[in-house]
């Protein structure tokens, strides 16, 4: 989304309150906020993921940013180089400095620029909070937008629970998808619901009818097993993966089936928990092989989080080592397809000159 010559990545709506000042970064439009679980909707107003992206060749710049409803926390990028780290207090108006890194101009350019983004892209990563933006101030030089070549060239789009969303880890720039996305040098919408993920018809909807990714990525199963029966989540999983592929018939979709937690492992093989799971997975299987789609993957959440140990104490969410080691997983999966995108978008490129 662009405003004000500033790209707004992973950002679906720039919210305006009409008593309150500033743009709420929102994931969701909301209308489809609005049709979630009560908890959904409280999920999904959390701003992780997203992105403030410019560029200036002012030096020195300020970013005017705030949290509206929790301690919250901004990490700077250059490019793809980290540059700072910033705590913004909750209702409190923060002022962010931001300095170009003076020894990038002792670097030849072929090492700064070599890899998913432009060391030129000022950005501005948020992790979990609901995240306001104010003002950048260049002190009278230009900010624009990014050009498209200056950022990556794929985009992945996902949904899933609070461990896609990032819970578990320190740092919500170690979950999984991001660190997946790193690694593959794509641009990540992340759209997990923490607690929430419901594949309700609403947001199916909304993530077919978008067209701003390249491929899809769903962990879905896991926040359903205690509440909605096999027969329900086969409807609500069928109707999700439905819609996306007669939308998008020639991207990828990645599946993956639940991730072991303490459920996998009960000492009670029988709990409604672990029966749950196994029947999830089971329904997903039995649609990836009744579908037959040539772009539909599934993948074993065994074989992305493969040590249990790098689960937290909670036994359900990774430890930073846990999303890292994920990251590092799933990127190698899908890997051989990432490269078959980029190949052909090359290829498209040539022809479109």
């Amino acid at each position: 989304m662009l405003h004000n010559d500033v790209y707004f990545h992973n950002v679906s709506e720039l919210e305006q309150l009409s008593y309150l000042p500033g743009l709420r970064l929102q994931r969701f439009p909301k209308q489809v906020r609005h049709s979630l679980t009560e908890k959904g909707r409280t999920k999904a107003v959390q701003s992780n993921g997203c992105e403030l992206r410019f560029v200036t060749e002012a030096k020195y710049v300020q970013v005017v940013l705030a949290s509206q409803d929790t301690k919250g926390k901004v990490l700077v990028f250059k490019g793809d180089f980290l540059h700072s780290s910033h705590e913004l207090e909750a209702g409190v108006m923060t002022t962010i400095p931001l300095e170009e890194p003076e020894r990038f101009a002792q670097v030849i350019p072929e090492k700064l620029n070599n890899r998913a983004f432009s060391a030129n892209v000022w950005r501005i990563f948020c992790e979990r909070f609901n995240a306001v933006f104010y003002h950048i101030d260049a002190f009278g030089f230009p900010v624009r937008p990014p050009h498209p070549q200056e950022m990556p060239q794929l985009t992945l789009l996902a949904y899933g629970s609070s461990i896609t969303q990032g819970a578990g880890a320190i740092s919500h720039y170690n979950g999984y998808i991001q660190q997946a996305a790193r690694r593959l040098e794509i641009d990540a919408l992340n759209l997990g619901l923490s607690g929430s993920c419901f594949c309700e018809e609403e947001l199916s909807d909304h993530i077919a009818q978008r067209n701003d990714w390249d491929m899809v990525y769903l962990e879905i199963g896991v926040n359903m097993r205690a509440v909605v029966p096999p027969e329900e989540f086969q409807r609500r999983a069928s109707y999700l993966l439905d819609r996306i592929i007669e939308q998008h018939p020639q991207k990828p979709v990645f599946l993956t089936y639940i991730y072991p937690n303490r459920a996998t492992y009960f000492t009670d093989y029988s709990h409604v928990y672990s029966e749950a799971e196994r029947r999830y997975n089971e329904i997903l299987r039995q649609y990836a092989a009744a579908k037959n789609h040539s772009l539909l993957y599934v993948l074993d959440g065994n074989e992305i989080m493969d040590d249990f140990t790098s689960l937290t104490s909670d036994l359900i969410h990774p430890s930073d080592y846990g999303h890292i080691r994920m990251g590092e997983k799933l990127a190698g999966f899908m890997l051989p397809i990432v490269n078959q995108l980029r190949e052909s978008h090359v290829r498209d490129a040539i022809i479109s000159k």
